[in-house]
């Protein structure tokens, strides 16, 4: 199939590992893959590839961020441009939360080319929080466009419910979850084992922004105060530098971000246990790469990270109260580490069984066969 893929290539988020991921693999599977993205004027003509098989157009922005993107005036006449010059027979759009999603719809309803959606922000069912409350607006602003798309792809069970209640019909949503390679992310002995030799590791990897709640877990960190563990924070963000100011002990160990896949691969196992204190969420590829690493996962229940841990493959805490409850759970994570091994053997099960990037692709490809070559109803 030629598949053109919209999508973000930076900033560094979970769309962008998403989107990557996904892009490749179909790509191993003989698909011609056409990368639509936001970029820099200055930059677009160095990326613009001029492969016929794989072309990639970036498209000009006044705004970009983790969050949003605000395109330029011409963006929407450069993505009618590109697509009438690729003519791809499916357009796969992974929203970047940008104005020009709510003209896909009509624009490939006229050149005549199935839409999906991919829409994978971070949410809270349950409304215990104010970020959460912002991010029902978000769900609710998105709503009515999304019944336009040919297909909308979301993370769990939980997230159609939610759309379903705002007014998306249920057969156009699809339950795809995200999906990692276990042969990547994987147990087995760290390259970072000397680095930590006569430390244990509780970790933290992601963002460092309000919605990810990480100040909650430095507060149980500071207050347990656990002989002989260290609690190693990757990630960057805007609350980074007054997050380190007020809690820079010896025994936290700030690692800043890391883009080396093999470097989060070693944390990963050189780790007891991976902590995820959110208050909202999608459906964190973080927590997914931990578990198939074999790492002990406690995480909130928001978005759809409770329903992966549920039954036993991780411990799941409310978004509520999220300093108390690791208060109480960390000392027994640390005296308990056979605990811990039994949790990350049963992690690396659940993905195996529900959560693999080959599962992710074969169910993408499926969905693509049946809006390109439907089913001829019967006479």
């Amino acid at each position: 199939m030629r598949i053109a893929w919209l999508g973000k290539k930076s900033p560094f988020c979970g769309n962008v590992s998403y989107g990557l991921a996904v892009t490749e693999a179909l790509k191993e599977r003989g698909h011609g893959i056409s990368f639509i993205h936001f970029n820099t004027p200055s930059l677009q003509a160095n990326s613009e590839s001029h492969n016929d098989q794989e072309p990639e157009v970036a498209l000009p922005y006044l705004v970009k961020s983790q969050m949003y993107t605000i395109p330029s005036p011409r963006a929407s006449r450069e993505l009618r441009e590109s697509l009438e010059r690729f003519q791809p027979d499916l357009v796969h759009a992974s929203l970047t939360l940008s104005p020009l999603d709510f003209r896909l719809p009509e624009l490939c309803q006229q050149l005549g080319v199935p839409l999906v959606a991919t829409f994978h922000p971070p949410f809270d069912a349950g409304l215990r929080n104010i970020t959460a409350g912002g991010q029902q607006l978000t769900y609710q602003l998105y709503a009515s466009s999304l019944a336009k798309f040919d297909r909308v792809v979301v993370f769990s069970e939980l997230q159609a419910e939610l759309l379903i209640r705002l007014g998306v019909a249920k057969s156009t949503l699809a339950v795809i979850p995200n999906g990692v390679d276990p042969n990547i992310w994987r147990p087995g002995a760290s390259q970072l084992s000397e680095r930590f030799r006569g430390k244990r590791v509780f970790l933290y990897m992601g963002r460092l922004a309000t919605e990810k709640n990480v100040e909650a877990l430095l507060r149980a960190w500071k207050l347990v105060q656990l002989p002989g563990c260290v609690l190693v924070v990757v990630g960057d963000g805007p609350l980074r530098q007054a997050l380190q100011a007020n809690y820079s002990n010896d025994d936290v160990i700030w690692w800043g971000y890391e883009a080396d896949q093999a470097v989060r691969l070693a944390l990963l196992q050189v780790a007891e246990v991976f902590m995820l204190p959110s208050l909202v969420e999608g459906l964190s590829l973080a927590l997914l790469e931990a578990m198939a690493s074999g790492t002990a996962c406690v995480a909130t229940d928001a978005g759809a990270d409770g329903e992966v841990l549920e039954g036993g493959a991780g411990i799941v805490i409310s978004t509520q109260g999220v300093t108390t409850q690791l208060r109480t759970l960390l000392p027994v994570l640390r005296e308990q580490p056979i605990l811990s091994r039994e949790l990350g053997r049963r992690a690396r099960e659940r993905v195996l069984e529900r959560y693999t990037l080959k599962g992710n692709i074969d169910a993408l490809e499926q969905l693509y066969t049946d809006l390109i070559s439907p089913i001829p109803l019967a006479a």
